[in-house]
């Protein structure tokens, strides 16, 4: 069995779990509320604004012996470049305030899980950053275009409004081939492990971030 392979079995029970949040059953089944999109969104905002430095913490931190990772690392970053904006427009799309979002505070779960991203590439391993590109890659490909087509059913909204999750449901099933390809590289067992308990951290702060949407109010 592959790396990949191993992650994905090793976290299936905190993904499976992750999974049950309510807002994505909500917005795969078509019951999703515009005010919970746009709470949805607003999250998806605060977090994403932080993947482009993130990727550039975690490349500088990298060390010489990780060079093949860098260059990955600098792939997702020119991938990755203005999606937050993207995110904006689709709260404008759907009658929301783009500069009260960009202006506002994250929720306490999401503050939570970037603070751990942060603290994992600047005080632990940057490599456990990986953990969370598995987390936030294959959850976008097993729900973002299904979650897009219950919410537009349910709402109504124009297809303006689902740029992130529409271009993150075809976008991503290409990077995770390419993560599949670079986690298959990573051959030493204790930095395996790290991305591994990484990962599962993840889909549990992950969890909380969607449980967030519809438990605030």
């Amino acid at each position: 069995m592959s790396f990949f392979e191993q992650l994905q079995d090793t976290t299936q029970h905190a993904r499976n779990e992750m999974l049950q949040a309510p807002i994505i059953e909500k917005a795969v089944s078509g019951t999703v509320t515009l005010n919970e999109y746009r709470d949805y969104l607003a999250q998806a905002y605060h977090h994403v604004k932080h993947t482009v430095p993130l990727l550039m913490t975690v490349g500088g931190r990298l060390p010489e012996d990780k060079e093949w990772l860098r260059n990955a690392v600098a792939e997702y970053i020119e991938e990755e470049l203005g999606h937050q904006e993207w995110i904006l427009n689709d709260i404008a799309a759907c009658g929301g305030d783009k500069e009260a979002v960009r202006n506002s505070l994250p929720a306490v779960e999401t503050e939570l899980m970037i603070a751990y991203a942060y603290d994992m590439a600047n005080r632990v391993n940057p490599l456990g950053f990986f953990g969370m590109v598995h987390v936030l890659e294959g959850t976008s490909i097993t729900t973002a275009d299904r979650a897009a087509d219950g919410i537009q059913k349910a709402l109504g909204l124009p297809e303006a409004a689902f740029s992130y999750l529409r271009s993150h449901g075809a976008l991503d099933q290409d990077h995770v081939k390419f993560f599949e390809g670079l986690m298959n590289k990573v051959t030493d067992p204790q930095e395996q492990a790290l991305i591994v308990r990484c990962a599962n951290i993840f889909y549990r702060l992950y969890g909380d971030v969607f449980l967030s949407v519809t438990t605030h109010k």
